[in-house]
């Protein structure tokens, strides 16, 4: 996705009372993130789980959370998403770079990247995948998402 797409995703949220942003830096965000840092509206954790655990506090605490990272780390955090987020209803904004879905990317990324559409449908969170034409609508589906406390999930492929 195009940096100024991504940097125009960050001015959405902000403007619409997304406070925080939280997450494990990926290179399909890195234009999302960097424009953040710039912001300093960006915290870096090193593991999905910390991200989440710190977004649903400040998500309970009245200020509203999107949470970063790579589909691995997705992957990774189901167990935080089904016992912290699902079970006690905090809404936050996954925001997922989806590696693995095109043969050509790294091999290390292609069976999560097949699966990952699996994942989500079998943890029942609601997703769209963005893109440079729809990233508005399913930005502003996300938020309204949040406001009726549901957690969502936005994909950004990752492109060659």
């Amino acid at each position: 996705m195009k940096k100024n797409t991504q940097r125009k995703i960050f001015d959405f949220f902000v403007k619409h009372r997304i406070k925080n942003f939280i997450g494990v830096p990926d290179s399909t965000l890195k234009h999302f993130i960097s424009y953040g840092l710039e912001k300093k509206k960006i915290i870096i954790t090193t593991r999905e789980e910390e991200a989440i655990g710190i977004a649903s506090g400040m998500t309970m605490a009245d200020s509203n959370s999107l949470v970063f990272m790579q589909n691995a780390g997705f992957a990774n955090s189901i167990s935080t998403i089904t016992s912290l987020v699902e079970l006690y209803k905090i809404p936050l904004i996954f925001l997922i770079g989806w590696r693995g879905y095109l043969k050509i990317d790294a091999p290390e990324h292609i069976k999560i990247g097949q699966i990952q559409p699996k994942l989500l449908k079998a943890l029942s969170l609601e997703t769209r995948i963005i893109s440079e034409k729809n990233w508005r609508k399913n930005c502003q589906w996300a938020f309204n998402k949040i406001t009726h406390n549901r957690p969502c999930a936005l994909i950004i492929r990752r492109e060659t």
